[in-house]
């Protein structure tokens, strides 16, 4: 599981990606800022199984707290694009290469305004956000028209020896990660299946792009500085002429406040959370930040930056949470007590789980069992959020 931040310079990426993460990165208004990729692990929050089976569970990676299981996820933040970066202006766009894996991407918009295209510092409330996701929109649909027509001739060749347009144009999407599904999805919804790639126009050509990175690249929308007054106006104009997109309000310079305030023993501050508890003497100046802070958490429910990462994953991807088990023993060979949870996409079966473990496994695979349920289920069984699953094959 890979989540890309994308974004023109400025909009708060690299700050939303210490926010996620916590891993320290260069921070500054100062436009591309970030010029090689930032990778780190955010978490994602799932209800944990453990308190169905009255246990306490030792996580292996991530962490649990009062069966609130974060679950990790890989994050990578890439440089800013500016308008025109497939034409060179700004760094171009051969950075999104890096994001050919990125299963979903969260847009990080100024919403305040105060930063122009550029990502340069205007007047507060001076700038559209709705220009910074059109813009986007229209670099990432070349970024995929560049693809597409990267050996175009080869793939109008291979057309003419009767192969079929989804069978060709995957082949040559394969590296983005796009499924067949995605393709086949495109082709009939612009009703190009049958069309002849040779016949194609430019404007097929893009209309295909556009499609194919909106069926196989999904956007959500992080809807960064909401604490500043200017954006308020401007979350609901995103809202409004983007009735599609899923758009989340957020402060990740709250969140990154929040989780140092909670490392020095300040607080306490579960990420997600709409409040939080003073747990030590503060200053003047200390309480008059705390409690800014439980405003803008009160008010928006929380930074949001969880909510965006959990969102992304869990209700656009829909991805599922699979924890590992035995009906009679919870525990690994080391006692930790359902150490592990695997992330797969909807529909997976029982034997894609046990694929994703180990190769060996999926080839050797005998059955399943429900640790739930306590009933044995078969390869083709489709998996639910949060089951608990036994697995038996040959070794």
């Amino acid at each position: 599981m890979l989540v890309g931040l994308i974004g023109k310079p400025s909009s708060g990426k690299s700050t939303f990606f210490q926010a996620l993460t916590s891993v320290p990165v260069e921070r500054s208004a100062r436009p591309f800022t970030t010029i090689k990729p930032n990778r780190g692990i955010g978490y994602i929050e799932v209800e944990c199984v453990d308190k169905e089976f009255n246990v306490q569970c030792n996580p292996r990676t991530g962490y649990c707290i009062n069966s609130r299981r974060f679950v990790p996820v890989e994050v990578l933040d890439v440089a800013g694009l500016v308008p025109g970066a497939h034409e060179g202006k700004g760094l171009g766009n051969k950075f999104l290469d890096d994001l050919r894996q990125a299963d979903i991407l969260i847009h990080i918009v100024d919403a305040s305004g105060s930063t122009n295209e550029n990502g340069e510092a205007v007047e507060t409330g001076s700038h559209d956000p709705v220009k910074d996701v059109q813009f986007l929109e229209l670099e990432l649909n070349y970024w995929f028209k560049g693809i597409l027509e990267n050996n175009w001739h080869k793939l109008v060749r291979e057309g003419n020896l009767n192969k079929k347009n989804e069978e060709v144009l995957f082949i040559q999407f394969t590296g983005l990660g796009i499924s067949h599904y995605a393709v086949q999805k495109t082709l009939s919804t612009l009703h190009l299946t049958e069309t002849h790639l040779a016949a194609w126009t430019e404007t097929n050509k893009m209309q295909f792009c556009q499609t194919l990175r909106e069926i196989g690249k999904p956007i959500i929308i992080a809807a960064n500085k909401c604490d500043l007054p200017t954006s308020a106006k401007n979350i609901e104009k995103l809202s409004q002429t983007f009735p599609n997109y899923l758009i989340v309000p957020c402060s990740a310079e709250a969140e990154i406040t929040l989780k140092e305030a909670n490392k020095r023993g300040f607080i306490k501050y579960i990420p997600g959370d709409a409040t939080f508890e003073i747990t030590k003497e503060l200053n003047d100046g200390q309480k008059k930040a705390m409690q800014f802070l439980q405003l803008v958490l009160q008010k928006f429910n929380g930074s949001g930056v969880q909510k965006t990462l959990n969102a992304a994953v869990l209700d656009y991807l829909k991805y599922l949470a699979i924890f590992p088990g035995g009906v009679n023993k919870l525990a690994d060979s080391q006692g930790n007590v359902l150490p592990d949870v695997f992330l797969l996409p909807p529909g997976s079966t029982a034997l894609d789980f046990a694929f994703s473990l180990h190769t060996d496994m999926g080839r050797g695979f005998i059955k399943a069992v429900d640790v739930k349920q306590k009933k044995p289920i078969g390869k083709d069984h489709p998996l639910k959020h949060r089951d608990v699953i036994e697995l038996f094959f040959k070794k």
